[in-house]
């Protein structure tokens, strides 16, 4: 994701609102781990967040990118930043057992005087227990304040641009399920059905390259489908299952997923009934999903509907989406589901998440939408009615 993908003032707003956060949290000095967070703030972008990286944002001036040496070469092709604010940590100490790489952020931080007040992603997937004791045992355990989410926060609400791409993500998962709808036959080994519809995303439409997707695809059929994350495997598909496929173009970063559900042979009574009831919860939420309208309130378009089916869901049933990195590309902030009484504010953007699970198959059939003054406006394009195919 190129950081002129994005003029200089969207990125200094973005600061801006940052450090007005930080403020309000006491902290001199942001530590950025999260590996989407660091893109959102500079521009940054590569597949090195196996390893200690971070954007440090001070409370005034340029922010700092710090990371592998053999990395530093792609903060200069793809952020904003000046070179004079690259920082490297020594190569031979990557994945070294007497040495770590955040000895070094230690020194760097010192240097700066930016010793207290430390904000850090502490429940993030890239911000180690490693990475936090050597940092406390440096500054002390009161200079560390815990500011997870306070940059994805930040992120909710969308700029044009921003949505610009996410619609962008949502032609490529458009054609990827039109990939799959074309290929879906009885017999066909699943495996080989993903591949088609991973090419399909990458490989994208005229003028409209895609990206790798924050998660892979997610295709359980049958009695597999009763659970809601497995992936795929070489099985053939055959009649009298449901396999759902969760999936999601990508375009520089931005996603835009959708569920969509396939059937081969005639579908069961019960199956049929479950999705009368995802359509139906679909329409409702997105027609409430209005400014000051609140998350919970949308939730409870799903609940209701599925009740009235006969049906519980005892899950979340949506979560904002934008910008992300492996392993997941929610923003991990608000959710749709009772007791988040978060509003909606316009630009927000969210994957409404209507499946259901039984013991023995399940149904996703889902939507990623914005946030309009008219209600939900979804950002892809897809027929929403289960695909049945004789065989």
């Amino acid at each position: 994701m190129p950081a002129s993908d994005f003029t200089q003032q969207e990125y200094a707003a973005r600061l801006e609102k940052n450090r007005a956060a930080m403020a309000r949290q006491g902290i001199e000095t942001l530590l950025v781990a999260d590996p989407s967070n660091m893109a959102w703030l500079t521009g940054y972008d590569g597949w090195s967040f196996y390893v200690p990286q971070m954007v440090i944002l001070p409370s005034k001036g340029s922010p700092l990118w710090w990371g592998r040496t053999q990395d530093k070469a792609g903060a200069a092709q793809t952020t904003w930043l000046d070179p004079a604010d690259l920082f490297d940590w020594p190569e031979e100490h990557v994945q070294h057992p007497e040495h770590h790489p955040v000895e070094s952020l230690v020194a760097l931080l010192r240097e700066r005087g930016w010793t207290d007040a430390l904000g850090v992603e502490m429940d993030n997937y890239y911000y180690s227990a490693a990475s936090h004791r050597i940092l406390e045992q440096a500054f002390g355990p009161e200079a560390l304040h815990d500011a997870t989410g306070l940059v994805n926060w930040q992120r909710a609400v969308k700029s044009d641009t921003e949505l610009e791409m996410m619609r962008k993500a949502g032609k490529l998962t458009a054609h990827m399920h039109a990939t799959l709808r074309e290929n879906y036959r009885e017999g066909v080994p699943k495996n080989e059905l993903v591949a088609q519809v991973q090419a399909a995303g990458i490989a994208g439409l005229p003028g409209l390259a895609g990206d790798y997707p924050a998660i892979a695809p997610i295709a359980p059929s049958g009695r597999e489908a009763s659970a809601s994350h497995i992936t795929w495997n070489d099985r053939p598909l055959v009649r009298g299952e449901a396999t759902y496929f969760e999936i999601s173009g990508c375009f520089r970063r931005y996603h835009c997923p959708a569920s969509r559900t396939l059937f081969l042979g005639e579908p069961p009574a019960d199956i049929r009934r479950a999705e009368a009831a995802v359509l139906t919860a679909i329409d409702d939420a997105l027609a409430i999903a209005r400014p000051g309208v609140t998350c919970e309130e949308v939730a409870a378009c799903v609940y209701d509907s599925f009740a009235r089916a006969g049906y519980v869901k005892g899950n979340r049933t949506g979560y904002p989406i934008g910008l992300s990195y492996p392993p997941d590309w929610g923003e991990r902030t608000m959710s749709l589901r009772p007791g988040d009484t978060t509003p909606l504010q316009e630009n927000m953007s969210f994957h409404l998440m209507p499946g259901l699970w039984t013991p023995d198959w399940g149904l996703a059939i889902t939507e990623s939408f914005v946030v309009t003054p008219s209600g939900g406006q979804p950002l892809a394009e897809i027929p929403r009615e289960m695909v049945v195919r004789a065989g």
